[in-house]
């Protein structure tokens, strides 16, 4: 990340950029685009923007962590019904594929 960081205060101190941008809005009260202000960003500023999902990959394969009846490998009585069983990433928000997992998860325990 810090790579990235470098890269873009690179890009920003150039001369067609560095009288366009303005001061430096985060970290707050930073006036100086050096590593210091970097470090700081990284501690302060960095989070992710993405809905977390895939960490409990669901397939039929043994080195998946949940089947596709979404029991977890290995655990009686124990299911996931999140994001995290997603196998791969989606282009849109998961809050409605993962309310159709939780629907689908109802679904195979009243079965």
């Amino acid at each position: 990340m810090m790579a990235g960081l470098r890269i873009c205060a690179r890009i920003a101190q150039a001369r067609p950029l560095r009288d366009l941008l303005g001061s430096i809005a985060r970290p707050r009260n930073s006036t100086e685009l050096d590593e210091a202000t970097l470090e700081l960003a990284l501690a302060t500023c960095s989070h992710t923007l993405y809905h977390p999902m895939g960490t409990c990959r669901m397939g039929s394969d043994e080195a998946s962590v949940v089947d596709p009846q979404l029991r977890v490998r290995g655990v009686d009585g124990l299911r996931v019904a999140d994001a995290s069983v997603m196998p791969s990433t989606v282009r849109g928000h998961t809050h409605a594929p993962s309310v159709l997992i939780g629907e689908k998860a109802a679904d195979l325990i009243r079965s």
